[in-house]
């Protein structure tokens, strides 16, 4: 009875823990998402770091160029971006003209099917956009806010990544002092795992992103969309978006279709190329080029790409997978956090298949094991 009333205890607090830390982090996500970004993307140019020292560079020196290559290459996209958009921009006349067209043909069409006029529709639509007027300036409002911080984020980080690669032994210093009772192999273990996670899925992201934007281009260049590559490239980097980046990459191009194209079977076309692509992304190339290193619950992902979308925005979005991932390698280093860790794992086959698939699984397993053992057998005799 004692031992249920401890272990009771124990499950209380660590709940009552998990939703301080929780708190904590909401409260100073201002802080605290910056740091995370800085974390992760140092994990990513340490490997370039690691190289300029190898050829003989201090770590200063390795650490400020290996930052410096990044930022290029960042504001490179960037800049091809932009430049994209605005020449998109320049066609805007023709295109505002088309969707206008295809906007009165839509009302025309709904006033034919339920009876009505199309003044009476555009009425309740004003009347409609009126109402949500409060709705709009308030994401409006988020939007800015959310500009804002990524230009602090766009300071900050840098300069955070720089003393992260700078000082990484001395952070790899600090752990081992923190967990001083825990022997310094197990903490040197854990902290190379999460970061050969991280780096496998940083890295495996940016390969799944060049394949994506390569099929998307391909796909609407085939349907005769204007500015392919642009379109291709914009939706492969929503991809960072875990389910849905690549679908909402898939309505700008096919909303530019249908304003530009004579017949909406392009869009419909786009829609589609774009919905392969991302079957084939999360059923063979993520799993092929990421592998199995960070398997993680499907519907746990899920939950903690909603969860750090309602704690830190888009940000949180981001973050959620590599967060879990991180998090699912510390809670099975230690044994009261196991079962949670077991959680966050993927469930292999065991326990998804039927009674009958088991069965039939068992079978093959013990045919394989007496082959392997007459073979055995066999050699020994030879």
């Amino acid at each position: 009875m004692q031992q249920t009333k401890d272990r009771s205890i124990r499950n209380s607090a660590r709940l009552l823990m998990l939703v301080l830390i929780v708190l904590i982090c909401y409260m100073l996500q201002s802080i605290i998402v910056p740091i995370i970004f800085s974390v992760i993307l140092s994990v990513l140019l340490h490997p370039l770091s690691d190289r300029f020292e190898k050829w003989g560079f201090n770590r200063a020196f390795s650490s400020l160029t290996s930052l410096l290559i990044a930022i290029l290459v960042l504001a490179g996209i960037g800049y091809l971006i932009v430049s994209q958009t605005i020449n998109i921009g320049q066609d805007a006349t023709d295109i505002v003209y088309k969707i206008k067209s295809l906007f009165m043909r839509i009302l025309e069409w709904v006033s034919d099917k339920f009876n009505m006029s199309t003044n009476d529709l555009i009425q309740r639509l004003e009347s409609e956009m009126g109402n949500s007027a409060a709705s709009i300036g308030g994401y409006a409002t988020s939007i800015i806010n959310s500009i804002g911080n990524s230009l602090a984020y766009g300071l900050l980080v840098p300069i955070m990544i720089f003393f992260f690669l700078y000082y990484r032994e001395f952070f790899r210093e600090f752990f081992f002092r923190v967990f001083s009772q825990t022997p310094q192999e197990k903490v040197e273990e854990v902290l190379s795992k999460i970061y050969e996670v991280l780096q496998n899925y940083l890295v495996g992201l940016i390969s799944v992103m060049g394949i994506v934007a390569v099929l998307n281009t391909v796909g609407l260049m085939i349907l005769g969309i204007e500015y392919a590559w642009f379109f291709g490239i914009l939706a492969a980097m929503l991809t960072i978006f875990p389910y849905i980046g690549i679908f909402i990459g898939s309505l700008i191009p096919a909303l530019f279709a249908l304003a530009t194209k004579d017949s909406a079977w392009y869009a419909l076309g786009v829609v589609l190329w774009f919905q392969l692509v991302q079957t084939l992304e999360g059923n063979f190339i993520t799993p092929k080029i990421v592998g199995g290193k960070a398997s993680l619950n499907p519907l746990v992902s899920l939950l903690s790409f909603f969860l750090g979308g309602m704690l830190f925005g888009i940000a949180g979005m981001i973050l959620a997978l590599p967060l879990l991932a991180m998090l699912k390698i510390i809670f099975d280093s230690m044994p009261q956090t196991a079962p949670y860790g077991f959680l966050l794992s993927e469930p292999d086959d065991s326990y998804i298949l039927t009674e009958k698939q088991t069965k039939k699984r068992k079978l093959n397993e013990n045919k394989k094991n007496q082959k392997e053992s007459e073979k055995d057998s066999t050699d020994e005799i030879d």
